[in-house]
């Protein structure tokens, strides 16, 4: 095996084990959405018990955002032997192979994830997990793009098991 086909296969074994994560990320952010969304978002209905749903939100938001953009579009471009670039290098080559649908929303959900980490003022809190809400079906249903681009690109080929549910 030469060097090339070498690091090809670590990159697929690299973008296998990251897709799996995806898709545990992307389960644990549907329960955590699934149950934030019953929550009426207003200061007096957020005591302890909803404030740490909302706390796992937007952490689950957050890693599943990370490991779309720094994890599995990064991995996609490698193999398919293209440079990185920026993130918003990324987010404008991953609109045009169909992967997000829309690259403005992935900017608003990247500078929500930047958010997410330092903000603390309560009002704003409130913003940020009304946006986690918004968002959090685009980040889901991108896993589910992600891992159609991975089997229509055959991109996992020589991998000896395909994507698990």
């Amino acid at each position: 095996m030469t060097n090339q086909q070498n690091k090809r296969a670590l990159q697929q074994a690299l973008l296998k084990e990251n897709s799996n994560h995806l898709l545990l990320a992307s389960k644990q952010l549907e329960a955590s959405f699934t149950r934030c969304n019953l929550i009426a978002l207003k200061p007096e209905n957020l005591g302890f018990e909803e404030l740490e749903r909302f706390e796992a939100l937007t952490s689950r938001f957050a890693r599943l955002a990370d490991l779309i953009l720094q994890k599995a579009i990064r991995l996609i471009e490698s193999l398919e032997l293209e440079g990185s670039g920026t993130i918003l290098d990324r987010i404008n080559k991953a609109e045009k192979r169909g992967i997000i649908a829309n690259s403005e929303q992935f900017i608003e959900i990247r500078q929500l994830r930047n958010s997410i980490a330092h903000e603390y003022d309560a009002d704003a809190l409130i913003k940020i997990f009304e946006d986690c809400l918004g968002f959090t079906p685009v980040l889901l249903s991108t896993v589910g793009n992600i891992t159609e681009y991975i089997d229509n690109k055959a991109l996992l080929s020589s991998c000896k098991t395909k994507l698990e549910p």
